[in-house]
């Protein structure tokens, strides 16, 4: 199958090849299902939750983008340069289920999906836990149970357990800026990058089945057979996306559905999404599950919102209707000696110092207290805060796959958003200039000031 093409952007044709990279990132991530293949992902037919606004005293009084920020470098500075400088594309801010901030860029909208990356694994994270909570699952079982194919590989062994907390043996390297990386390998298989060089690891090299003359997409599913064990199943944490796609593959098997109806029907729906999302998939109708999922930024903020209330979400009865098995997510708040002593001996621990992962979520001590992070490449964050009741959502379009200033300025930033607007609830509002619920500039409405310094095309 050959690959999709885009429009032109900045003279340069956008291509399955190069969607992720700059200067076309920016247009591509708002446009994913115009260059490389796509499902739909139903919102269902039922009422969206609604986001009502803050109210006008209290949060509704600050300006998110004021509030000061002391960032990595040591230098003092406010949200709004953060956001500046991090090529974001939108924001929103969520406290206590009210809207208190939005911005989009000129080329999104809350109504247009944008690539979410890896956040994608945390909403299949969430599908595996409906269908271990209702019995079609068990996160003990080994993976090769309900997906034999993969008993050649490094997975023989490995338990369902072991791929949600991302702790196989698997041989697997995450570095985007290495052509010769297993993730670009994947890339290859797919056929995203179908002319990366990669020497004897490329599709049609010698170490490969089939040799030379292999059509350019091989799909995820043969990939994920090609990869070998390097160490003990439920040791090491290391994070690594063959890890999810191969417990997506165990939750079609499982429930006999593909990913898209899965995620529609357990999660999209119920939750109350108020637009379709839409799922990559890799040219041969496998979904690709580690990074394929694309939403609205409301919608997001709505996902991060079902996880800040222990997976339940409000019923037209006046209600809750449950969408997530609550023990779930206390399971992944619930931090232990093993987590820590893995997480800590993980290239991660210097990034999140004291965090841990589990059940395909990111956690890591904030200033007021542990947040749960669902986190994607080029700099994509759903940042939830319990103890101040915070949800913050931002898209963006990093110039490079991952970026240590960037990704921890961003914490630093929401991780101040929400001690401020927790404060103000305490004492009873924080003197500031009006409040934005705002970004609409798309249809007519208010906007907030557009970062000044984020990369434009």
């Amino acid at each position: 199958m050959p690959m999709e093409r885009g429009p032109e952007v900045a003279g340069i044709p956008v291509t399955a090849r190069n969607w992720q990279d700059p200067p076309v990132n920016r247009w591509a991530f708002w446009h994913v299902a115009d260059v490389v293949p796509t499902y739909r992902v139903s919102r269902g037919h039922g009422p969206a939750r609604d986001l009502p606004a803050a109210s006008l005293t209290g949060r509704r009084s600050i300006d998110p983008l004021l509030i000061a920020v002391t960032r990595a470098d040591g230098s003092a500075g406010t949200v709004a340069d953060v956001l500046a400088d991090t090529y974001t594309d939108a924001y929103v801010m969520l406290q206590d289920g009210e809207l208190v901030a939005e911005w989009y860029g000129a080329l999104g909208a809350p109504d247009r999906t944008h690539a979410l990356m890896s956040v994608s694994k945390s909403v299949l994270g969430c599908v595996a836990a409906v269908l271990i909570d209702r019995g079609q699952l068990d996160a003990d079982d080994e993976i090769t149970s309900y997906v034999p194919e993969l008993a050649v590989s490094g997975y023989a062994g490995a338990t369902v357990r072991h791929v949600l907390d991302m702790r196989s043996g698997v041989a697997f390297t995450e570095e985007y800026a290495n052509p010769k990386a297993d993730i670009r390998r994947l890339d290859e298989w797919i056929g995203w990058r179908p002319d990366e060089p990669g020497g004897p690891g490329e599709p049609g090299g010698p170490d490969e089945p089939g040799g030379p003359g292999e059509p350019e997409r091989r799909g995820l599913y043969g990939f994920l057979a090609t990869l070998r064990a390097q160490a003990p199943h439920g040791g090491r944490f290391l994070y690594r996306s063959a890890e999810s796609d191969v417990l997506g593959w165990v939750c079609e098997r499982a429930a006999g559905q593909p990913m898209a109806r899965l995620v529609s029907e357990l999660i999209w729906a119920p939750m109350g999404a108020e637009h379709d999302a839409i799922l990559l998939h890799d040219g041969l109708g496998v979904a690709v599950h580690d990074g394929g999922l694309c939403a609205t930024a409301r919608d997001v903020a709505r996902f991060g919102q079902l996880l800040l209330d222990g997976g339940v979400v409000p019923d037209e009865a006046g209600s809750v209707r449950r969408v997530v098995p609550p023990a779930w997510l206390r399971q992944g708040w619930a931090v232990d000696s093993d987590l820590r002593t893995a997480f800590a001996a993980s290239p991660a621990e210097p990034a999140f110092p004291g965090g841990w992962y589990r059940n395909q979520f990111w956690f890591r001590p904030g200033e007021a207290g542990d947040v749960l992070l669902c986190l994607g490449i080029h700099g994509q964050m759903v940042h939830v805060s319990r103890r101040t009741r915070t949800i913050c959502v931002k898209f963006s379009s990093w110039p490079q796959a991952q970026n240590p200033v960037y990704l921890e300025d961003t914490l630093r930033a929401f991780d101040a958003v929400g001690g401020v607007f927790a404060r103000s609830d305490q004492v009873g509002g924080v003197p500031g200039v009006p409040g934005l619920v705002s970004g609409l500039s798309r249809h007519g409405g208010p906007a907030a000031p557009s970062p000044p310094r984020a990369s434009v095309i």
